[in-house]
Formats: structure tokens, C-alpha cells, sequence
């Protein structure tokens, strides 16, 4: 796999002035580890972008500061984004020591066809994106690949232990958690609209009914108990 490689500077400016940098098309970002006293950052905007698109948060990246003598492994550790237009606010690196292993969380993606997805009425349930799993830095794959095209009838599913690992990572993930299952899709039943004439039309004979009800009741003739007594 070719080497990732980006370029930072230490940073001087923090807190509320670091709005300056991003004007100015520069990303703040702090650069920390096990053991390592964090570091801020800040790094040119557009090359980060097309890092971060490139090396997701389990590739390992070398990172060169500036009046360093040589460059760090990092991973992207968190990347904080604006809520409304998605523009890099912020990034997290985690310095790793390429000995020690560390925890991460790999991305699946689904690969294949699914036979079974042809017939009428059928979808796919996708129940989890990532596996957590520990390994040595370089042996963090970039994702999962999770093979679907034999799924071929209802209720075939896939589980956690069914994704192949390579012998370097460790499993963390529940291995019988499920992952994709073929499942028959409810059909919903329309019930038409009715008409708001009809149903304005509906509530004038519910009135009419109870009136005719309530006139029944005060001309019903009394009963037997409620007839005055004949007179002596």
C-alpha cells in the first residue's frame, strides 16, 4: 500500500482566534498519544480534504512537522465538521508506536448481488457498519468486505463471524451479531381518503340520528312503574 504522507506546522494561535486560520484556508488540529503530551497543529486546508477522503480513520499516515526531525505515524483519530455547510472545523491525530497494538473501528461494506433482492417483496436489513477490532497499526485493513451475492432466500443471514480476518487482528465485536438478513417486506395497505364533503356529510347524519334518538326518548310513552298510581 503506498504511504500516506501530510505536512503540519506547530500552532501558535488557540481558542476563539483560530477562526483567523480557517479564513485563511488553514485546518487547527492537535496531534496526541499514549504517554505523549498533545500537540496543536494546523495544516493547509485542501491537502487535508483529500487526506481525510483518502484515509478514512484506520490508514496510517505520516505526518511531517515542521522543525521535527523525522515524521510521526498518525491516525485520524476524530475529524469535526460544520453542522450546516460540512467544512472541516477540526482534527484529531493519534500518534501510534507501530509496536503496540491498538483498538479501531473498520468500516463493512457489502460486496455482491444478492439473488434473493430479484423477487417481489424482498429487501435486505443491514444491522451494523463496523467491526471493533484490535491489531498493530499497519495491520489495520481500511474496511471489511462483506460478501452478499449467495444470499439467495428469506432469512438467510450474515453474522459477525462470517466475515474473514486475517490472522494479525483481533475480534471485538460480538461474533454473533448480525449483520445483514434477506427479510420480506410488509406491504402496507392504502386506506383511501374519504372525502371531507363525505365525512362533513357523515357528521350531519350522526347529528340527525342522536336528535331523532334523544325526540324518540321524550315521546316514548311512560312505563307501568312510571304511571301515576288509579285513584281510590
Amino acid at each position: 500500500m503506498e504511504q500516506i504522507e501530510l505536512e503540519a506546522a506547530r500552532r501558535e494561535v488557540n481558542r476563539k482566534k483560530v477562526r483567523f486560520l480557517r479564513r485563511e484556508g488553514i485546518t487547527p488540529a492537535n496531534m496526541y498519544g499514549h504517554g505523549l503530551e498533545s500537540v496543536a497543529l494546523q495544516l493547509d486546508t485542501k491537502k487535508l480534504k483529500q487526506i481525510l477522503a483518502r484515509a478514512g480513520k484506520t490508514d496510517l499516515i505520516s505526518l511531517k512537522v515542521s522543525e521535527s526531525d523525522a515524521p510521526v505515524m498518525v491516525l485520524v483519530r476524530e475529524v469535526q465538521k460544520h453542522p450546516v455547510n460540512n467544512d472541516v472545523l477540526h482534527v484529531d491525530f493519534y500518534q501510534v508506536k507501530m509496536t503496540e497494538k491498538i483498538k479501531a473501528e473498520v468500516p463493512l461494506v457489502l460486496v455482491g448481488e444478492a439473488p434473493a433482492l430479484k423477487k417481489k417483496n424482498i429487501s435486505l436489513l443491514h444491522l451494523i457498519d463496523t467491526l471493533h477490532i484490535e491489531a498493530l497499526p499497519d495491520h489495520l485493513p481500511h474496511n471489511l468486505q462483506v460478501d452478499i451475492s449467495h444470499l439467495e432466500e428469506t432469512e438467510q443471514s450474515i453474522f459477525v463471524k462470517d466475515i474473514p480476518l486475517s490472522s494479525d487482528i483481533t475480534l471485538l465485536t460480538d461474533p454473533e451479531q448480525l449483520v445483514v438478513k434477506i427479510v420480506e417486506t410488509r406491504v402496507q395497505i392504502e386506506v383511501p381518503e374519504v372525502p371531507e364533503a363525505a365525512v362533513e356529510e357523515e357528521a350531519v347524519a350522526e347529528q340527525a340520528e342522536e336528535g331523532a334518538e334523544a325526540a324518540a326518548e321524550e315521546t316514548k310513552p311512560a312505563s307501568t312503574k312510571d304511571k301515576a298510581a288509579p285513584e281510590k
